[in-house]
């Protein structure tokens, strides 16, 4: 199969692992595309692509410059977007409703998302939506059996509108946990300090699925102490309680358990060890990778003739 995979060139994760894990499993043609490019789609594609040579042309672009090129896009043939952030579709943010609303406009389009539930609910909504978790970069982040020296923490943003109940949950519990939060730079510096961390307490208050910093966490040998997101997300991503994962929905709740492992270092211990093997075997993106070019593979839906929107909009009185 012949892919050209267009990405962001300037993102804040670092996903070079997963564009080769992609390009392992195909004869991928990778385009980083930087900001100026993603706003014109359109004369990017007609100076350097010609869509007849692929059998997938998969968009990982910023949302945003998408759902303003609309007219352009809906001319791109057999078009997957994989996309990271849908569940702002269903969150109160300023993407609330704006995913559905923008492949409404694309209904033969596939949507690959790192949500469970979230592909779950495109595809009540007629889309061709799949599930492709996020992962980790297997050479950056490892178990180093370092000593640590952190007991409890968060490292990340908590910033952002989309981020509002995790700061909320983290300051709450900084109230009665001695809980560290902190960031710090990606690469060397992020997996030093995740090595450092016995407890890593995920946050991902209201998000319906779980964001890439719990596989790293994991990658790296910390308990993680995660958000619980519900059991349909957990069965999918094979996480158990308080096997490789210990969930809580509650303050009350993880401090329980958190009692519980204090009290218990074996079982702590057992946990962490399992979380890392899971994250090892299924989250690498090297696995990830696999897994997109699995999801591209089979047939998309027809797209209609040029015109068919337009067409539509007229009906419609637009």
């Amino acid at each position: 199969m012949k892919v050209l995979f267009l990405v962001q060139k300037d993102q804040r994760a670092i996903l070079d692992r997963l564009y080769e894990g992609v390009a392992q499993h195909c004869e991928c043609d990778l385009r980083w595309l930087d900001s100026a490019q993603q706003r014109n789609l359109r004369g990017y594609f007609r100076r350097e692509v010609d869509v007849t040579r692929y059998d997938r042309i998969v968009f990982f672009l910023r949302f945003k410059q998408e759902i303003r090129q609309v007219a352009f896009i809906r001319t791109v043939p057999n078009l997957v977007i994989l996309e990271h952030d849908a569940y702002q579709n269903y969150i109160q943010c300023k993407y609330t409703g704006k995913f559905s609303a923008h492949y409404r406009k694309l209904p033969w389009a596939r949507v690959m998302s790192s949500g469970f539930m979230v592909s779950e609910r495109l595809r009540n909504e007629g889309f061709d939506a799949v599930f492709v978790p996020k992962g980790y970069d297997q050479q950056l982040l490892q178990d180093q059996g370092r000593e640590r020296d952190i007991e409890l923490a968060f490292v990340g943003s908590t910033s952002s509108v989309a981020y509002s109940g995790r700061k909320a949950l983290l300051d709450e519990l900084g109230r009665v946990e001695p809980l560290v939060v902190t960031r710090t730079k990606s690469g060397d510096e992020y997996r030093d300090t995740l090595n450092r961390i016995r407890y890593f307490v995920s946050a991902d208050v209201g998000m319906g699925e779980y964001m890439i910093k719990n596989f790293e966490a994991m990658a790296c040998g910390c308990v993680l102490l995660a958000f619980d997101q519900g059991a349909a997300e957990n069965a999918a991503l094979g996480l158990q309680d308080m096997h490789n994962v210990v969930l809580y929905s509650s303050i009350a709740q993880l401090q329980e358990k958190l009692a519980v492992l204090r009290a218990d270092s074996d079982l702590a211990a057992r946990i962490a060890v399992n979380g890392r093997n899971l994250a090892v075997s299924q989250f690498s993106f090297a696995a990830i990778g696999k897994r997109v070019v699995q999801e591209l593979e089979p047939a998309l839906r027809v797209q209609p003739q040029s015109g068919w929107f337009e067409r539509f909009r007229r009906s419609l009185g637009i």
